[in-house]
């Protein structure tokens, strides 16, 4: 095998090999407009193509320039990201847009530093946007970059990890030319999205196979070398489903600083795997009160034994998971019918929610026809 290419020759390589069989068709290539590039970098992190394409196709017809994205109403923002995770980038993405308008104009800047001086544009964002969209000689990162370079120069380590992170940035600078930097990092991130696999990988689709340092020790499926496991936190709760004649339900949005900032889901509360029926009896006075659920007293609405009941036969009722990259969490469900149409619910196509509130609701078979709905109340819980 020969010896591992670097700088020019490594970059000509992936050049010319991106032009032949690299991808040619996303939407936001080949149009030379920051505002796309930047669109499309964002929600890719952490997040499939074939999972993008719709979200990003859904934004660019309700938001056509970045001024419009700068204009519209946060929840109308976190309204189109719902599904697609990792909620902070949606936050980011709007806050990001009001600054390019206020600071710049409405003209993503040119520089990788001033690119990076916006919310949620880290380095390797801020390369891609200035390369692809400018043609400016700046490296990238993401994470299909580091995998090709952790095989291709037999980089051992976890990637994360300071002294790797620093030797991949250096590797990343020295081999991006001053010619088409943004077809050569396309390159990098199309061979790591359909040659360098994180499984079964093509290798003998690579255009690097025979200078690979991890194809010549065998050691393509050892790298990366993958972090280092913690077990994840796991975390248990208990929600309240109110749903009224018509099949809304209540929900309230979440001011406090968690995953779910900005986005709106049923009552719940923190509790342990095994919840004292005390403590959930007290819980269920708090949400009575909370949000008017007695009714007057003339109510005959006999809310609270409904709910002391199923508290009584809670501890049967298998826990629903629901799995993050950072932690998993159980949910408890308790129901509360209520007819009549109750004023302030409104439908959840309304509303941004998380996908837990889908699987709260399609556990208990509400979802389907108008099944879902919110109420205008806001709460600080933090998940």
């Amino acid at each position: 095998m020969r010896p591992a290419l670097k700088g020019e020759q490594f970059a000509s390589a992936l050049v010319l090999w991106q032009k032949q069989h690299g991808r040619q068709h996303l939407p936001w290539q080949h149009t030379g407009d920051a505002y796309k590039v930047w669109l499309s970098e964002v929600m890719l992190q952490q997040t499939q193509v074939a999972t993008v394409l719709a979200y990003y196709a859904k934004f660019l017809q309700a938001y056509p320039a970045v001024a419009d994205l700068a204009a519209a109403p946060e929840q109308d923002v976190m309204q189109l990201w719902a599904g697609l995770g990792y909620y902070t980038r949606a936050r980011n993405l709007h806050a990001c847009a009001k600054q390019v308008v206020g600071r710049f104009g409405g003209n993503f800047p040119r520089t990788v530093a001033e690119l990076e001086s916006l919310p949620g544009i880290g380095q390797s964002t801020a390369g891609a946007i200035a390369s692809l969209a400018y043609g400016v000689q700046a490296p990238i990162l993401d994470g299909n970059v580091k995998r090709v370079f952790c095989r291709y120069y037999g980089v051992e380590g976890y990637a994360e990890q300071t002294p790797i992170k620093k030797k991949l940035w250096a590797i990343a600078a020295e081999n991006v030319p001053v010619a088409e930097p943004g077809v050569y990092n396309q390159a990098l991130m199309d061979l790591g999205a359909t040659c360098c696999l994180p499984r079964n990988p093509a290798c003998a689709a690579c255009p690097l196979m025979d200078s690979c340092e991890a194809l010549r020790k065998g050691m393509v499926g050892q790298l990366p070398t993958p972090k280092p496991k913690k077990p994840r936190p796991e975390l248990y709760f208990i929600s309240l489903i109110v749903q009224d004649e018509h099949g809304r339900v209540l929900l309230e949005l979440q001011t406090g600083k968690g995953i779910w900032q900005s986005l709106w889901t049923p009552p719940c509360a923190a509790c342990s795997v095994h919840p004292a029926k005390a403590e959930l009896f007290s819980l269920v006075d708090q949400w009575i009160e909370q949000y008017g659920l007695g009714g007057s007293d003339s109510d005959s609405q006999p809310v609270k034994p409904a709910l002391l009941g199923q508290i009584e036969t809670l501890n049967d009722q298998p826990w629903l998971v629901h799995e993050l990259t950072h932690r998993k969490m159980h949910f408890k469900v308790l129901v509360l019918k209520l007819p009549g149409a109750r004023v302030g619910f409104y439908g959840a196509d309304e509303k941004p929610v998380p996908k837990i509130v889908h699987k709260l609701m399609g556990r208990l078979d509400l979802l389907g026809q108008s099944t879902q709905g919110a109420v205008a109340k806001q709460n600080a819980l933090d998940f």
